[in-house]
């Protein structure tokens, strides 16, 4: 068997290339593989490389839709990482980091709330991983209809992403730049009610050049987003651009927000021809995307 660090390894690179579509079943299969080791004897090394092969396939689940399998995973690493010395170099942030995001994705911004701002009180974070939790408590309150403090929330996220790298951040935050930033900022705006600022603001998070799979979720949330306001030439000129990649879009989540646009426009008033087209050509790479990937896709099989 593969030592567990380049297992990790591997998955991290098909997830950052690829996306999480293309990495699931190999998550699945190195879930199995490990199984329930007894823990009595094992060094904290082991510990820790075993904490976080299990956060990254929570990770690539969480993105495949897979979300029972992702919180048990998450909540395994995070037992685990709880039994390293202090000291040791833990994944046990990033995890909480991912179950907020997760319970926001699945509508309990409550929930979310809870675990971001537990994090953030009391604690000395280093800055990078305390504008994360500030983007996922920001997130939590648009939701849930706090704006000003969801506002007040982003603008210290940005305030110390503005600072620059720190020799405190830990390394699994390289993924939190301006880009990722914008994309979560435009999120809560258009939860807000502000879908000019979140539009501009997310099209500011998709142009980033080498970035990973997982962020063609702003993509296609901004398609999901023109096609709610009724933006449909914006909608138009946007999807045209973006379907012909649907083969390539490794994020079941980016895939169910496609399938959440072509419901939008399908359904909307006084839409032009050109973009039913748009929509229905959309629809039919869906379905034919569906019919070969894994599992978790089945659920946007009919947009």
């Amino acid at each position: 068997m593969e030592p567990l660090a380049e297992i990790t390894a591997q998955l991290l690179e098909t997830d950052r290339t690829a996306g999480a579509r293309r990495a699931a079943p190999a998550a699945l299969r190195a879930v199995a593989s490990v199984g329930r080791p007894a823990l009595r004897g094992t060094s904290a090394a082991e510990r820790a490389a075993l904490t976080e092969l299990l956060q990254v396939c929570a990770w690539i689940l969480f993105d495949a839709e897979r979300h029972r399998i992702a919180r048990q995973l998450s909540h395994r690493a995070l037992a685990l990482a709880r039994t390293l010395p202090e000291g040791a170099p833990s994944v046990e942030l990033l995890v909480l980091s991912v179950l907020s995001l997760q319970e926001e994705h699945l509508g309990r911004p409550a929930a979310s709330l809870r675990i971001s701002s537990s994090v953030l009180a009391g604690r000395d974070l280093p800055a990078r991983v305390a504008a994360v939790f500030h983007v996922r408590e920001a997130r939590a309150r648009a939701r849930l209809g706090q704006g000003r403090r969801a506002l007040r929330s982003l603008a210290t996220a940005r305030e110390l992403l503005a600072d620059g790298p720190s020799p405190r951040d830990p390394s699994w935050t390289w993924w939190f730049d301006r880009s990722e930033l914008d994309g979560h900022h435009g999120l809560a705006l258009a939860d807000l009610g502000d879908p000019d600022t979140a539009a501009a603001l997310l099209h500011e998070a998709t142009a980033a050049g080498d970035a990973p799979a997982y962020r063609s979720l702003f993509s296609a949330e901004l398609a999901c987003l023109l096609a709610r306001a009724g933006a449909w030439r914006e909608t138009d000129a946007w999807l045209s651009g973006l379907v012909e990649s649907v083969p390539e879009i490794g994020s079941v989540r980016a895939l169910g927000a496609l399938a959440r646009t072509a419901r939008t426009i399908e359904r909307g008033p006084r839409v032009p021809r050109a973009l039913r087209d748009t929509a229905g050509y959309l629809t039919a790479v869906l379905r034919a995307q569906a019919g070969a990937a894994h599992p978790a896709f089945r659920r946007i099989r009919r947009p």
